[in-house]
């Protein structure tokens, strides 16, 4: 084996009657001087390729370490130590010790694939070699997107990069983050992996839209932040420019509230407001294709409020004689067909009972709770997010706010979002007949368990339909869904199940126990719950197993929430 001057061993191969090395995995014990981690990835002298007498390497990544003495039982410690009464001395029986190192095989430099001897001399794997044994080396330079720093124990470090086939497709798509609130930095991956992808690829390739729903997070992506010297450095080492959105390339869709007529300020948290932003509203002849959106998280066991929903969707949209006079939500409320002098009706097949419940339901939503995006009609400084997001450009990006809403509110504009986007490019609703939607859109949304929620949590529903249709199905027609969540496990599996890139940070200890985390190795479970802020473990198809790395902090200003 070619090693460089300074790459000494830290240890050799390790196997026994009873713990024998695997194809699969192999033990090496650690030489005294040396520390090693989990997540380090190690190089093991192996057997030549034929017709060579160069050593292939066998790659490892180090899952777990053990402590292993001569002791026969703690017992034997013990005595050793004067039955425990000579803490402070030197035991009378000194025991011989090593610490051993298991790890999960990834490749082998010449595919050869028979199990690690004993006393393989073993080697920390410098960036060449972390490429080969991950398979980033077979990535086409012009598909490689950084997506984080791999750090060694030894302080090496290399770019770990993401096939961007197995990102935006064709071979696999989207991207799920998942992790605790404020330890994770799930946004924060997401806009740096966004931004990677924008930078390596052409400028009118993409178009993203972001869903806004902490705070003002994502309303300032504009602005730049001041950078330390050390941060500026990693963006530079993974071959990205450290710098936020141009701010002529995006548009911030913010939502109408019950002051803004008054004051002008939308219903948002962003102080001050971005200049380049619009206000969008909902009037009645406007959501009528969308109104079942409304009503996602209510049972309807029997179809009831279904059917009522699919007959006003059917006659406000085609302007049915019957329905012309319902030009406002009030007039849904208040007039025929629906109601006669203040009465619910009955309606085609459907009780009078029926129809005040779907009156009492919508009432709730689109008048006592509403947070001002329902209005009677749109004024000219209103749009709508069909307008908007019904005409992307690529290399713009969108942010649509949604913090400040309702819930059933933040479903209907999301399920707008989604429902808007796959008419472009499904084909079924262009802006007009020449119109072209980018060759990719990514759509960003945080707490997915919300829309998406997993089985046993919530029936199906308008909304979940739509995420589940663009998860399984979106990436042939160019959508891709970058979503983040706390927990893995309280998301619908078919999302998970079609996200090729997970990316995980700090988990408790119950989470890490569901089944949705069966393609991690136990002990690399377990190291979920020591994460610290920063670091993430990333899972993508090329990969051979999972690796920890860090990100910088974004470019742009961050919300006081987000510090």
């Amino acid at each position: 084996m070619t090693t460089k001057k300074d790459n000494h061993p830290i240890g050799r191969g390790s196997a026994t009657d009873r713990d024998p090395n695997t194809a699969e995995k192999f033990q090496f014990w650690i030489h005294p001087d040396q520390t090693v981690n989990p997540f380090d990835i190690v190089a093991a002298e192996h057997f030549p390729a034929e017709g060579s007498n160069e050593p292939s390497r066998t790659f490892g990544l180090v899952t777990n370490i053990k402590h292993f003495t001569d002791a026969g039982s703690h017992l034997a410690n013990l005595i050793s130590n004067d039955f425990g009464e000579e803490v402070n001395q030197p035991p009378q029986t000194p025991r011989q010790g090593a610490n051993v190192a298991e790890a999960a095989v990834l490749s082998n430099s010449a595919d050869i694939y028979m199990p690690v001897r004993n006393e393989s001399r073993v080697y920390f794997a410098d960036e060449e070699d972390i490429h080969r044994a991950l398979g980033i080396d077979g990535i086409p330079e012009g598909r490689r997107v950084p997506a984080g720093l791999i750090q060694m124990s030894n302080g090496a470090q290399a770019v770990a990069y993401l096939d961007r086939d197995f990102v935006l497709g064709p071979e696999a798509g989207h991207v799920n983050i998942s992790g605790i609130s404020g330890l994770a930095t799930k946004t924060s991956y997401a806009m740096f992996l966004i931004q990677a992808l924008l930078q390596k690829s052409a400028q009118d390739e993409i178009a993203v839209i972001l869903l806004n729903v902490k705070y003002d997070d994502l309303l300032h992506i504009h602005e730049p932040r001041e950078l330390s010297e050390e941060e500026e450095k990693v963006w530079k080492q993974l071959g990205l420019e450290p710098k936020p959105w141009p701010e002529d390339r995006v548009h911030y869709l913010l939502p109408n509230g019950k002051q803004t007529d008054t004051t002008g300020r939308p219903n948002c948290f962003a102080d001050p407001l971005p200049q380049q932003h619009k206000v969008y509203a909902y009037a009645l002849r406007e959501t009528a294709p969308k109104l079942d959106l409304l009503f996602s998280d209510i049972p309807d066991p029997n179809d009831t409020l279904g059917a009522i929903i699919g007959e006003i969707m059917s006659g406000l949209s085609g302007n049915e004689p019957a329905w012309r006079a319902v030009q406002t939500w009030d007039d849904l409320l208040t007039k025929p067909p629906l109601v006669q002098q203040g009465i619910p009706q009955k309606f085609q097949n459907i009780h009078p009972s029926s129809v005040g419940r779907f009156l009492r339901l919508l009432r709730r939503v689109v008048k006592t709770r509403q947070t001002g995006i329902f209005v009677s009609q749109l004024s000219t400084r209103m749009t709508t997010i069909k307008e908007e997001i019904g005409n992307i450009k690529g290399g713009h990006t969108y942010v649509v706010d949604i913090a400040r809403l309702a819930p059933e509110e933040q479903t209907l504009v999301f399920g707008d979002v989604l429902r808007t986007v796959y008419g472009l490019y499904s084909g079924e609703m262009l802006p007009f007949d020449d119109y072209t939607p980018p060759e990719k859109v990514i759509i960003f949304v945080d707490e997915l368990n919300k829309y998406a929620p997993a089985r046993g949590h919530g029936e199906s529903s308008p909304i979940l339909d739509q995420v589940l249709d663009i998860a399984e199905r979106g990436r042939s027609f160019g959508m891709i869904l970058f979503s983040a969540q706390q927990f893995l496990s309280a998301v619908h599996e078919r999302v998970t199940g079609n996200s090729a890139t997970k990316v995980l940070g700090r988990s408790d200890s119950a989470e890490i126990n569901a089944g949705n985390y069966r393609f991690l190795d136990q002990d690399i479970r377990y190291h979920l719950t020591r994460l610290d802020k920063g670091e993430l473990i990333l899972s993508h198809p090329i990969y051979r197993q999972p690796v920890k790395i860090r990100f910088p902090r974004p470019p742009f200003r961050q919300s006081r929430a987000a510090k």
